[in-house]
C-alpha cells in the first residue's frame, strides 16, 4: 500500500517539478543543501567530539580542504553535463553532482575571500551568508522567476528596465544588503525600499556617503545595524544555529563563565568569612566570662 508521504511526493514531482521542467534545478538545490547541510554537520562533530572522522590530510601534511572536493566535482558534473543528452537520467544526475559541488565549496566561501583558513574565525561566518545568498537564488529559480523577467515591450523599455533593477540592486549591495539585493534582481520591488534605506554602518556606501560628512546617517546605521540592535541579535542566532559559534566566541563565553564562577566562589567564601566573623564575636564574651570565674567548685557539675 503506498504510503501519504510517498503518494505526496509523487504528486509533487509529477505536477510541480516535471509539469515545469524544473527537475534539474530542483536536483541542483536538493544536492546543494544536502551536502552543505552534512559538510557543516560533519564539522561540527570534528570539534566537538572524538570519535568523529577528522579532515583528510595527506603523508605530506597537506590539509584537503573540502571545497577541493567541491571544485573538482562541479568541474566534472558541469563537463559531463554537455555531453550527455538533455533528455534522460543523466543531465538529471548531472544537476544533482553539480549542487553537491556547490554545497562543498560555498561551505569554505570565506577561504576563497580570505585566502586562509578562517572556517571558525569570525570571518568565516561569511560562509552561512554566502550559503543563505545561494538557497534564495536557487529558491527563486526554482518558483519560476527569472532574473530580469520584463513584460512584453518594445527594446528601449526592457534595456531601461534591466538598467534600473541593476541600479538599484547595486545601492543594495554597496549597502551591504546582499539578500535584498539579490532578490531584487528577481523582484525589484522587493529592493527598493532596501536601496532607499539607510546603509550598513561598515558597508561601501556608509564610508563613502556618511561617517563626518553626514554624522546623524551614521549614527543612525550604527542604531540600526550595530552589535546590539535587535537585526544583528538575529543574523548572529541564525548564523549560530546554521554554522556554530566562532572560536573567539566560545572563547569568550568560556572566560565569562570562568569569571562568573570565581566571583560566586568569592562571594561564597565571604559570605563564610563574615559569618565565622559573627559567630566568633557572639562567643568571645562567653569565653571571657568564664576564664573569670575560674573552674567550678570541687563536687558541682
Amino acid at each position: 500500500m503506498t504510503t501519504v508521504p510517498a503518494w505526496f511526493l509523487g504528486d509533487f514531482w509529477r505536477d510541480q517539478i516535471v509539469a515545469h521542467d524544473r527537475q534539474q534545478i530542483f536536483l541542483l538545490l536538493l544536492g546543494f543543501l544536502v551536502s552543505f547541510g552534512f559538510i557543516r554537520t560533519s564539522a561540527r562533530l570534528m570539534r566537538s567530539v572524538s570519535w568523529w572522522p577528522g579532515s583528510v590530510v595527506t603523508d605530506s601534511g597537506v590539509h584537503l580542504h573540502h571545497l577541493v572536493w567541491g571544485i573538482t566535482t562541479m568541474m566534472v558534473s558541469g563537463t559531463l553535463a554537455f555531453v550527455f543528452p538533455a533528455e534522460g537520467l543523466a543531465p538529471e544526475l548531472a544537476a544533482a553532482a553539480f549542487g553537491v559541488g556547490v554545497g562543498l565549496t560555498l561551505d569554505e566561501f570565506a577561504l576563497w575571500v580570505y585566502l586562509s583558513d578562517v572556517y571558525w574565525a569570525e570571518q568565516g561566518r561569511k560562509s552561512i551568508d554566502a550559503a543563505a545568498l545561494a538557497t534564495v537564488f536557487m529558491l527563486l529559480v526554482l518558483v519560476g522567476i527569472r532574473p530580469f523577467e520584463q513584460d512584453s515591450g518594445s527594446a528601449s523599455s526592457i534595456v531601461v528596465g534591466v538598467l534600473l533593477t541593476l541600479g538599484i540592486c547595486a545601492v543594495c549591495f554597496f549597502k551591504e544588503k546582499l539578500l535584498l539585493g539579490t532578490i531584487g534582481l528577481f523582484l525589484p520591488v522587493i529592493a527598493i525600499p532596501a536601496a532607499i534605506r539607510v546603509g550598513k554602518p561598515s558597508s561601501p556606501w556608509a564610508k563613502r556617503f556618511y561617517g563626518e560628512r553626514r554624522p546623524k546617517k551614521q549614527a543612525k546605521a550604527e542604531r540600526r545595524f550595530g552589535p546590539d540592535s535587535r537585526y544583528e541579535r538575529w543574523m548572529t542566532s541564525f548564523r549560530d544555529a546554521v554554522g556554530g559559534r566562532s572560536t573567539a566566541e566560545i572563547e569568550a563565553r568560556k572566560a565569562a563563565e570562568e569569571a562568573g564562577q570565581r566571583e560566586a566562589i568569592g562571594a561564597v567564601r565571604g559570605r563564610a568569612e563574615a559569618r565565622a566573623a559573627a559567630e566568633g564575636r557572639h562567643t568571645a564574651p562567653e569565653h571571657a566570662a568564664s576564664a573569670a570565674l575560674g573552674p567550678p567548685p570541687a563536687g558541682e557539675d
